[in-house]
């Protein structure tokens, strides 16, 4: 608190040495509230010599009534440490103030000289005279703001005879105190022969006293942020420092902004107390200050006070003295804690009235809906007309910068001025159920069933009804769904209506139908729906293509009726969506799995590069649903570095998205974790996934897979097997037999192998083709090829990989299709043709940057890695095998690297002795046509 008083300080040492040779003086300290008054007061003896006596009075408010209470402190503070004799001596020669000081204990208020006010004034100045000769004196009164009249009128008197005595008189004073213009007052300040006024702490003296408190140096953002919020003030920096300190932060640049936004509450109660002492005009214009909040508006404020410009800017310029703000002529608080303390310093009437005559102020000068809202959310229910009007405009404006949440707020308070009943309540609750969809969906639905009641026809009850988040991406609740289901009933068929009835009825039953996509009886329905439709559903409006998209997903969980048709009938719809990033209540990802389960790529493919173009342009952040749109998209490209990269986008943001995006969300992390066998990702997905109950079939059937899978890596065959065939049973029941989306028995077939049960596995593959063959997809039905001819020997074996790469060609999943080519040249064996597949299957795999595990035996299915988690190489290394593995000799090698035999050698040597294996032929067999997972 004495940082930077050098110059104050001097100034007093010359002052007392001028005392002690007869010239006395008055000093006045003044200044705002927390620049250090008080602190230097008490460090002004230390500048007295060792032969002056120093007085000392702290004035008080309590103590204001108390005639000469100030003054009974200065004589009591000296005559405590006098001698018996000498305090005596002086008493007899003061005359008249004997009876004051006769007796310490007597308190003032029976003194009999309180009435002689002109004696006492004259003997006490006697008094002083007396002991003065003897030594110098050294006077301090401190606060003399709250000094009492009796007191102030010996000090103005003394101040008004110094001359001949020995005696400094220091008094502090805060600046802005209503009493200071009092004209006992005035006359002490303006008997002053010099007036100190210290100033706000410089940026130096704030790192010092950084450094001080934290006991290390403060980094300079830190410092400097300390510095701005105080504004120098040794009381505002002293409160935040201790504040920062107490709670265990350290002065480093992370945290200015903690240091910013910390308000200290011992600091608020002081100026709420400093407040409630200033005149009525000057509370009014801090109130009104306080309830605008900032940036202010003069005028506005002196409107909301009740004040004219007179009385404004002398309030203004109080305020400033006491250092509340940071210039007189601008309304905005020099800190956040001084708004805290002029809220706590008013009654929750007081803050009620405020805030209510600062909305009606605001509305009829035609400020924004959101400023007047702003008041309006300050008190518990308003009587102004237009208030709901008001927050439902508010609350457009939110929605229309991105913050649904302040829009809830705004429409969840227009709720309690609005009507129990009737259809305008109807509307507001549909509003804000509207508004909560995207980010409480428990609460939309809530809402929506609070205001059907209150529709008067089925028309705008199910308009309001599929307000209701639709859950294409996440779930809907039971209770949503029976809402649903009364409106269509209510509303009637969609083939009996027209025009927006219609609409409404379309989009009811697409949305009962997704919901009911788990049972198989409801799938089949939904199914046979599109089946019976003569020629193509129509596609023209929202509400048709909303449907199809239902029934195209159906269709392809079931696995029926192709997926040529599914295909082309997805076509259909997205020829009509524009290639916008809004993803809100979109049935897009629906067809991503169409597509992605169809293995028809190439249009969603252009969709989503023109919409992610679009979005480019318009500077708009994907959320996690489009970004697990691209990975699945990637993966069913065999593209596994770009889906590994949206999968690590979608972690990043799902959390914030979960109740919309959950279901793709996890569906697609888990697709990325099969493809890559990569068991650190596969085990982030389970952990992450596992944090959420799984809502749905499709994310818990996903995520039992790759359990399965995270378990055979591990070494646990049976209990992977019996985690793959669970899962299958369970999709099995309910009609999803789709195993381009779901390839329960491509992964259970290896396994089957693994614990040497080759008939099971056959069967097993069989059914596989089977299913694939009628569904017709390329890259079902070339993977079905691939496992059923690695598990046949003989020509019929051979036959059946040539096939499985003649449709996989067809495919636009090169990753499968360099699979079919590695066993079908490791098939063939040795001659042209095997390496010209080998080479060319190595070729896509490096293209696709396919991270495969390493397996210790060779199996026909890719699903399940063998090798021990330390069997993995380094990223030169992989390429090494991968290369040996495509038929490559070292010298070929050695050219397509750029490096010469000798170093492959080495790569190759490090290989064999990491895999456990002694040469070339070994490694090409443990390789199962797959590159090595990368370190």
């Amino acid at each position: 608190m004495l940082l930077e008083r050098g110059p104050e300080l001097a100034l007093v040492r010359e002052t007392l040495l001028a005392a002690a040779e007869g010239r006395s003086a008055l000093v006045l300290l003044t200044g705002p509230m927390g620049v250090g008054r008080s602190a230097l007061l008490r460090e002004l003896p230390s500048c007295a010599t060792d032969e002056m006596h120093v007085l000392r009075a702290n004035a008080a408010p309590m103590e204001q009534d108390f005639a000469f209470g100030v003054v009974r402190q200065l004589f009591d503070s000296l005559l405590a440490v006098t001698p018996d004799d000498v305090r005596e001596r002086w008493l007899r020669e003061a005359g008249s103030a004997r009876p004051v000081f006769a007796d310490h204990d007597l308190p003032l208020e029976q003194s009999p000289t309180v009435c002689a006010s002109d004696l006492v004034l004259h003997d006490l100045r006697s008094l002083l005279a007396r002991i003065s000769a003897d030594t110098p004196l050294l006077v301090l009164v401190d606060d003399l703001q709250w000094a009492d009249a009796s007191s102030l009128r010996w000090l103005a008197y003394l101040g008004k005879r110094l001359h001949g005595l020995r005696v400094v008189l220091v008094c502090s004073l805060r600046d802005g105190d209503p009493r200071a213009q009092e004209p006992l007052m005035r006359e002490v300040t303006e008997t002053a022969t010099r007036v100190l006024r210290p100033g706000p702490l410089s940026l130096e003296a704030t790192e010092a006293m950084v450094r001080e408190q934290f006991e290390e140096p403060g980094d300079e953002e830190f410092v400097r942020a300390c510095h701005e919020i105080s504004a120098g003030n040794p009381v505002f920096l002293m409160s935040v420092l201790l504040g920062l300190v107490v709670s265990g932060y350290r002065p480093t640049a992370d945290q200015a902004d903690t240091a910013r936004s910390l308000r200290p509450r011992q600091l608020k109660e002081r100026l709420a107390g400093c407040l409630r002492t200033q005149s009525q005009p000057v509370r009014d214009l801090a109130a009104a200050i306080a309830t605008l909040g900032e940036p202010g508006d003069p005028a506005l404020a002196a409107r909301l006070a009740g004040l004219d410009a007179i009385g404004s800017a002398g309030a203004l310029r109080v305020l400033h003295q006491l250092g509340l703000l940071a210039d007189e002529r601008e309304p905005r608080f020099i800190h956040r804690v001084v708004q805290d303390a002029v809220e706590y310093s008013m009654t929750m009437a007081e803050r009620q009235h405020w805030h209510e005559s600062a909305a009606s102020l605001l509305y009829s000068s035609g400020r924004p809906a959101e400023q007047v809202a702003a008041q309006l959310m300050a008190v518990a229910t308003s009587s102004r007309p237009w208030s709901a009007a008001v927050l439902r405009t508010a609350a457009d404006t939110a929605l229309r910068r991105g913050a649904p949440d302040m829009a809830a707020r705004y429409l969840r308070r227009a709720l309690l001025d609005s009507s129990e009943q009737g259809e305008d309540r109807a509307r507001l609750l549909i509003d804000l159920a509207t508004v909560e969809r995207a980010f409480d969906p428990s609460a939309c639905e809530r809402h929506i069933s609070q205001a059907i009641p209150l529709l008067s026809t089925s028309r705008d009850r199910a308009a309001a009804a599929l307000r209701i988040s639709p859950g294409f991406l996440g779930t809907v609740a039971p209770s949503a769904v029976d809402i649903l289901r009364q409106v269509a009933a209510d509303l009637g068929s969609p083939g009996l209506l027209k025009g927006p009835a219609r609409d409404a009825a379309l989009r009811l039953e697409a949305r009962l139908r997704h919901r009911a996509r788990e049972d198989a009886g409801e799938l089949a329905a939904a199914v046979e729906r599109l089946r019976r439709h003569e020629g193509d559903l129509p596609v023209c409006s929202g509400a048709e293509r909303e449907l199809l998209a239902v029934l195209l997903n159906a269709a392809t969980l079931s696995g029926s009726p192709s997926a040529a048709e599914v295909a082309h009938q997805a076509d259909r719809i997205l020829e009509r969506e524009p290639a916008t990033s809004t993803r809100a209540q979109s049935v897009l990802p629906l067809l991503v799995l169409s597509f992605v389960g169809a293995d028809s790529l190439r249009s969603i493919g252009s969709w989503l590069a023109a919409e992610e173009q679009t979005r480019r342009q318009s500077r708009v952040v994907a959320d996690p649903v489009v970004h697990a749109e691209h990975a699945l998209v990637s993966v069913a490209r065999g593209r596994l570095a770009p889906a590994r990269d949206h999968a690590e986008r979608v972690f990043d943001l799902a959390d914030a998205h979960w109740q919309e995006a959950g279901v793709i969300s996890t569906a697609a992390l888990a697709w990325v974790a099969l493809e890559t066998g990569d068991l650190a990702f596969s085990d982030r997905v389970l952990v992450y996934a596992g944090r959420r109950r799984p809502a749905s079939l499709i994310s818990a059937s996903m995520l039992r897979l790759l359990g399965g899978m995270v378990q055979a890596q591990r070494g646990d065959w049976t209990g992977a097997l019996d985690t793959v065939l669970t899962c299958g049973r369970q999709l099995e029941v309910a009609g999803w037999h789709n195993s381009v989306l779901f390839p329960w028995r491509y992964r259970a077939v290896g396994l089957y192998q693994r614990l040497g049960d080759p008939r099971s596995a056959l069967a097993l593959a069989e059914e596989e083709y089977a299913q694939a063959a009628a569904w017709g997809a390329p890259v079902g039905v070339g993977r079905a090829l691939r496992l059923g001819g690695g598990l046949r020997d003989g020509r019929a074996g051979t036959e059946m990989l040539r096939e499985a790469v003649g449709v996989l060609r067809n495919s636009a999943n090169e990753l499968e299709l360099a699979r079919a080519l590695r066993s079908l040249g490791r098939r063939l064996g040795q001659g042209a043709e095997a390496e010209a597949l080998l080479r060319e299957a190595g070729e896509l795999a490096r293209a696709c940057a396919a991270p495969w595990r390493v397996e210790r035996v060779a199996t026909a299915g890719d699903g399940v890695s063998g090798a021990p988690p330390e069997a993995v190489l380094t990223r030169t290394e992989s390429r090494v095998a991968g290369l040996v593995g495509s038929g490559l000799t070292n010298q070929e090698i050695a050219r397509e690297l750029g490096v010469s035999c000798r170093a492959v050698e080495k790569h190759l040597t490090n290989s064999y002795r990491k895999l456990g294996i002694s040469g070339r032929r070994q490694l090409v067999a443990v390789l199962e046509g797959t590159a090595p997972a990368v370190r």
